[in-house]
């Protein structure tokens, strides 16, 4: 421990040993001592003098931590010293204080060769990978900034064995699902420097599962108001997916673009951008334009950009776009987010034209972004990024730019000046006073008109009032007066820039433009004179343009013919002059740098020369153009023949193509249509096979029916007598209580008339006892009364006598009822029974003749339908073959449809054959089936012999 002290600074007696000393004594102990305790001491001592004595400790204890690394392994402690002590020795992340200004390059060399004595040995790196998977903290946090440091200083050498060696990258992948954060952090940076440039680990890397767990940290970091965690993650994201297509393929197919979409919700207030979130958000745009980027498979970006409108990211851009308060590094790296995600996509393109910024009122987000385009008060970057914007808004966009020039053009403008148009900011833009916004002006126009012959056209309809009673002069005109003024350069190449892309490839643009006589003196003019470097770049877009104008030009003035401008030349300028000047454009450092990448992109606004779409067009007719002066007049009518020629045949080209397509469009009709036949045919025959299963069904239930009505008809027949008698019964029951009604009647009646006589009685009584009290009545009229009273008694008892005979009658005719009643009642279990087993056994009947008629005409139905399908296959296989007359090259695929075809009527005679087999099969088994035609016919016969059954019954 003395020896330890004196090395730690402790007080010792004697003079103190040198670093040097110390280290080898250090290295002596470690490499000498047996017990673990002093091996950890003296290795404790080497960390703490590798910052002070690197270089040393380097040379002298390398070997001997590596060999600790080795043998150690069941120590945690004294492993986790030596992966520090060797970090610092290699590592070059030094405090400040301890690296002096003028050795900073010797201590990059120092870290380099260390790290490449260490790795020398494979198996080293090997070993460190296996200390990695360590979960101690004590091992695997300075394993992890160890093998940092070596891909920082190595990186090509050390990927290569990490490659190479087996489960390498995937036990790196572990570290960031380690619950420690300090871990995981590091864990990221590894892999920052792991997948540096090289597109095979790269590739392990994101089928690890990477992209997942990076963007679940960026979630759990709080997305863009994350810390630096979550720049890191991004930076390791755009390692993945940079230059990487079968990255970028596989994190599109995994849907982890929709996981973008919550970066870029800002929030309204947009208070607060903190630097962290403004380089995280600028890092998340970076990510959004590498999966879009132009320099990607045409295929690839399509289907991200289809993905990111799906989505709704493109709409949550735009959102940020036309948003206030965004700073104006993260509002410029949004514009040309927006830009690559909407180039060539024309859902997109669609999408961005109906976005309006939220101002009163409402304006297009492409006229506020050409406010600031031709603005000078705006950035350059920014007006540069909108520039891009406007480009790819119309590339590839044939809509978009119809409805840009539509805006210039008289019939379209607003009389009344109440809005600003595009075309108006752009026309503003042109003739400003600022040599960058007619730069950019002209540029932008020159891309509404690309690769559209109609628009140039239409733009020479375009005219301009200049000043207050001056005629309009049109937009081409302007164009030449501005360039003939002799303005700054910038706007002269950006106006020559247009000229160029206007004329070329449209003889009525170039016509135009040399009916103004004055146009082709001051080209030659510019082309003959020798001037400045500045004015070379001039030179050469004016030869350019008079170039233009003699190739496409259609002999239609006499003055300006193609082969009096080539004279022209010749005289005024020469040839090989002529040549050499058109050749300043190609040769212009500008030039190059522009043809690089779409995205227009200078360090300052006096490098803003070209246009990439520009470099384009002069790469396609510096060569045409320069065979053109040189050929002669019989030359020309050649070309122009051959011309002429080339032209019918691109038009018989044309032809044949649209007869193929409409061909190819008929067929894959005719092939769906065949699709649709077979699918209902096939259903028709499962309907088929359906009903034929019902109709078996029911005749099954109704033999049966059949069979058990003929046994109740057995038991009806042993008793007959009983049921014959009871039907007398019920007969004579009914008739016997129609008597009683009238009996009852007739009682009702006597009775009444019985009351009618009681009256009279009463009153004939009480008319005596009147005529009693009379003593002075008559003696006849006396006798006369009493002769009528007895009269009446007689009548009396007579109805008396009537009514107790009928009473009688009626009694006795109730008993018989009763009797009868009583009689029926025990009867009627019986007949009630056989009554309910008949009428019931009869409903079934009619029931399933019924359901058979229906069944046999739905079969009917059926037939016929299948009758029309076969036409329908019969038309269509006539169809094919009109078509396989028509182009030979469809015979291989009309030849497959008919196979088809006669795979569907075998399939077809298949069905009948089983269908018939069915029948014959339900004849055997001695159920009766008819033919189709025979159908209505055996149905009257069914019926007969049921009603001939019934009446036997």
């Amino acid at each position: 421990m003395n020896f330890l002290r004196g090395v730690m600074g402790g007080p010792s007696a004697g003079p103190q040993p040198s670093g040097a000393d110390t280290i080898q004594k250090l290295c002596d102990r470690v490499a000498s001592s047996t017990l673990l305790d002093d091996r950890r001491d003296a290795v404790r001592a080497l960390k703490s003098l590798s910052k002070k004595y690197r270089l040393e400790v380097g040379i002298q204890a390398m070997e001997h931590l590596i060999h600790v690394l080795q043998t150690d392994r069941s120590d945690s402690e004294i492993i986790g010293y030596a992966l520090d002590t060797l970090y610092n020795v290699i590592s070059n992340d030094l405090e400040e204080e301890e690296q002096e200004e003028n050795s900073a390059k010797q201590v990059d060399d120092l870290g380099s060769q260390f790290t490449e004595i260490f790795i020398k040995q494979q198996e080293n790196v090997t070993l460190l990978l296996t200390l990695v998977e360590e979960f101690d903290f004590h091992v695997r946090w300075p394993g992890v900034k160890l093998l940092t440091s070596l891909l920082k200083q190595q990186g090509p050498q050390v990927q290569q064995i990490i490659l190479v060696s087996p489960m390498g990258v995937s036990r790196l992948m572990d570290l960031l699902a380690d619950s420690r954060e300090v871990i995981r952090n590091d864990g990221v940076l590894l892999l920052q420097q792991l997948t540096k440039s090289n597109a095979a680990i790269q590739k392990i890397v994101a089928f690890e599962n990477a992209f997942e767990r990076l963007l679940d940290i960026i979630t759990e970091e709080g997305n863009s108001d994350g810390g630096i965690v979550v720049e890191d993650c991004l930076l390791l994201l755009q390692n993945l997916l940079k230059n990487n297509n079968s990255n970028q393929n596989f994190f599109k197919e995994g849907s982890y673009i929709q996981r973008m979409k919550p970066w870029f919700e800002v929030g309204d207030d947009n208070c607060g951008w903190s630097a962290q979130k403004v380089t995280n958000l600028h890092l998340m745009l970076q990510l959004v334009r590498v999966l879009v980027s132009p320099t990607n498979p045409p295929g690839a970006t399509s289907s991200c950009q289809k993905a990111m409108f799906h989505c709704g990211l493109l709409q949550q851009l735009c959102t940020i776009l036309m948003a206030t308060g965004v700073p104006a590094d993260i509002l410029t790296e949004t514009i040309n987010t927006v830009s690559e995600v909407i180039r060539g996509c024309q859902t997109n393109q669609d999408y961005f034209a109906s976005v309006n910024a939220p101002s009163n009122p409402p304006r297009p987000a492409i006229v506020v972004l050409l406010m600031s385009m031709v603005n000078e008060r705006q950035p350059f970057v920014l007006r540069c990024a909108v520039l891009y914007c406007f480009q790819c808004f119309l590339y590839k966009n044939q809509k978009g730019q119809g409805e840009i020039v539509s805006t210039l053009l008289p019939s379209t403008i607003d009389a009344t000046g109440n809005s600003v148009s595009a075309g108006q900011l752009l026309c503003g833009g042109l003739f400003s006073t600022d040599s960058l916004s007619n730069w950019c002006a002209a540029v932008a126009l020159a891309h509404a008109l690309q690769e559209n012959a109609t628009l140039k056209e239409q733009l020479l309809r375009v005219q301009l009032a200049t000043s207050i009673g001056n005629p309009p002069v049109s937009l081409l005109q302007q164009c030449t007066n501005i360039l003939s003024q002799g303005s700054k350069v910038q706007t002269r190449v950006g106006l020559l820039m247009l000229l160029c892309t206007w004329l070329s490839n449209c003889s009525i643009a170039v016509t135009h433009f040399l009916h103004n006589p004055a146009n082709v003196p001051f080209l030659t003019g510019q082309i003959a004179e020798n001037l400045g470097e500045e004015e070379q770049l001039v030179q050469g877009l004016c030869a350019l343009l008079l170039g233009i104008s003699i190739y496409y030009n259609d002999n239609s003035l006499e003055n300006y013919r193609k082969e009096k401008l080539k004279q022209l030349i010749e005289k005024r300028i020469g040839r090989e002059n002529f040549i050499e000047k058109l050749g300043f454009i190609s040769k212009h450092e500008l030039y190059s740098r522009a043809a690089q990448k779409p995205q227009p992109s200078f360090s300052s606004p006096d490098h803003m020369m070209f246009d990439h779409e520009f470099t384009k067009l002069v790469k396609e007719l510096e060569g045409v153009i320069s065979k053109a002066i040189y050929k002669s007049s019989e030359e020309d009518k050649k070309e122009e023949e051959v011309k002429k020629t080339l032209e019918q045949h691109d038009n018989i080209v044309t032809h044949y193509k649209k007869v193929i397509r409409e061909q190819d469009q008929e067929l894959e009709e005719l092939k769906q249509r065949i699709n649709t036949l077979t699918s209902q045919n096939e259903q028709l025959q499962a309907t088929v096979t359906q009903q034929v299963s019902q109709i078996q069904q029911h005749k099954d239930q109704y033999n049966l029916l059949k069979v058990q009505l003929g046994k109740d008809n057995q038991h009806h027949n042993s008793h007959g007598d009983t049921f014959q008698m009871n039907g007398i019964q019920t007969e004579e029951v009914s008739k016997l209580k129609e008597e009683l009604e009238e009996w009852k009647n007739k009682h009702e009646l006597l009775q009444g008339q019985l009351k009618e006589r009681d009256s009279v009685i009463e009153k004939l009584n009480s008319s005596q006892l009147e005529m009693g009290t009379t003593e002075q009545s008559s003696q006849t009229s006396k006798f006369g009364g009493l002769e009528h009273n007895n009269e009446l008694q007689k009548e009396l008892e007579m109805l008396r006598s009537q009514i107790q005979l009928q009473s009688a009658e009626i009694s006795k005719l109730q008993m018989e009822n009763q009797k009868l009643q009583v009689m029926s009642t025990t009867a009627d279990p019986v007949s009630g029974d056989s009554g309910a087993k008949a009428a019931a056994s009869s409903e079934l009947e009619g029931r399933l003749e019924q359901e058979i008629k229906e069944l046999k005409s739905e079969v009917k139905a059926l037939s016929e339908e299948k009758e029309s399908l076969k036409q329908h296959l019969d038309s269509s296989s006539s169809t094919v073959a009109i078509l396989q007359d028509e182009k030979s090259k469809l015979q291989r695929e009309v030849a497959e449809s008919k196979k088809e075809q006669d795979d569907l009527l075998v399939l077809l005679a298949d069905q009948d054959q089983k269908i018939s087999a069915l029948k014959i099969k339900l004849k055997d088994l001695g159920v009766p089936v008819e033919d189709e035609d025979d159908t209505e016919s055996g149905d009257q016969g069914d019926e007969d012999e049921d009603g001939d059954e019934e009446e036997q019954d």
